[in-house]
């Protein structure tokens, strides 16, 4: 579980993917552009025309290597895996506890918990690091967040805690725009929009969530879970539910924060962004490079596990918290414990 394995991103347009003995042979306009060991790899994730060979694809599922392909900008479109090696009886318990509907809120409320309460702690880190920035809305937010929290953990009701979490979400995403401390008005956040995103914050906001629940996806298959069969997002058909459960917890300490970082540290610009026709926005090249790099620098930052007591890398979080949640749902635990914050 420690060791922390790499996604590798093919961002170049027409670019080529094939096997060279136990290497990946990465070839564009006609010339190698690189060449990636095998067993050092966890997933493979193209953006816009990437071929990969069909030797490739055949070893890559064998060993379990993820393959997913995405747009240029971001949007999700298919995605390549080996058969399903999960435990059959880990899956009949995470179905049954899908159906309780009392036993399915307590796991659900898990997860409105850590997202809640982590993203308590960025507002109030943000007011602790920058006093003279954070000013009595945020400590309205954060006030109002604790009482969120009090709400979840009293509730054992799916959609009251849906209700629950739609409206901490409102009161963080109200206050958001107070920890972009640079002077840019084209870099200002009014409010969450998606689909497609009309600002230059919510187009890097929902191209790094999309990241993360692709991640979420891997480290659930990875311990035998369905990532389709939720307990808090309720389930449609190609819906990674589960997934989005679990990613819940990180969106504010890995996604949110990354974003910050970005754009406080002037490593994206406005200059990086499109606005077509229709007030969609959309990151250029340049851009959506710097920002897969700042994640998967950000995946291999080090942290202290709040419940395991270990030290392990933010890329690991997902793997872990999929493994303690299996644990519970085998009965090993009492209760899932999200992860939270310190």
């Amino acid at each position: 579980m420690k060791k922390h394995l790499n996604t590798v991103y093919v961002t170049t347009p027409g670019a080529y993917l094939s096997l060279e003995g136990e290497a990946i042979v990465v070839k564009a306009d006609g010339a190698v552009k690189g060449r990636l060991p095998m067993h050092m790899l966890e997933s493979i994730v193209c953006f816009g025309h990437v071929g990969i060979s069909p030797p490739l694809m055949f070893a890559a599922c064998e060993r379990g290597i993820c393959i997913a392909w995405f747009t240029e900008h971001g949007r999700f479109q298919a995605r390549v895996g080996g058969p399903v090696s999960g435990n059959i009886l880990l899956r009949k318990a995470q179905y049954r506890l899908t159906e309780d509907s009392f036993q399915k809120a307590l796991v659900a409320r898990s997860f409105v918990i850590g997202k809640i309460a982590n993203c308590r702690s960025i507002l109030q880190r943000n007011a602790r690091d920058h006093p003279d920035k954070s000013g009595s809305d945020a400590k309205e937010a954060v006030d109002a967040l604790a009482g969120s929290l009090r709400c979840a953990s009293e509730c054992t009701d799916v959609d009251a805690l849906r209700g629950i979490e739609g409206m901490a979400a409102n009161y963080y995403y109200g206050v958001f725009d107070g920890m972009v401390h640079i002077d840019e008005e084209s870099l200002r956040f009014r409010h969450r929009s998606r689909r497609p995103p009309l600002d230059r914050v919510n187009a890097l906001l929902s191209f790094i969530y999309t990241m993360l629940v692709h991640d979420c996806v891997s480290a659930l298959e990875g311990v035998g879970l369905d990532p389709q069969a939720g307990f808090l997002h309720s389930d449609r058909p190609g819906r990674p539910s589960l997934a989005l459960d679990l990613m819940e917890e990180f969106r504010a300490f890995v996604a949110d924060r990354l974003v910050l970082s970005l754009i406080n540290r002037r490593q994206v610009t406005p200059a990086g962004f499109t606005v077509t026709e229709s007030g969609a926005v959309l990151m250029d090249d340049t851009t959506r490079k710097a920002v897969l790099v700042g994640y998967q620098e950000r995946k291999n930052e080090e942290l202290r596990h709040p419940f395991l007591e270990e030290q392990v890398t933010v890329g690991m979080l997902p793997h872990l918290q999929a493994r303690l949640l299996s644990r519970h749902l085998r009965g090993d635990l009492d209760a899932y414990p999200p992860f939270l914050v310190k």
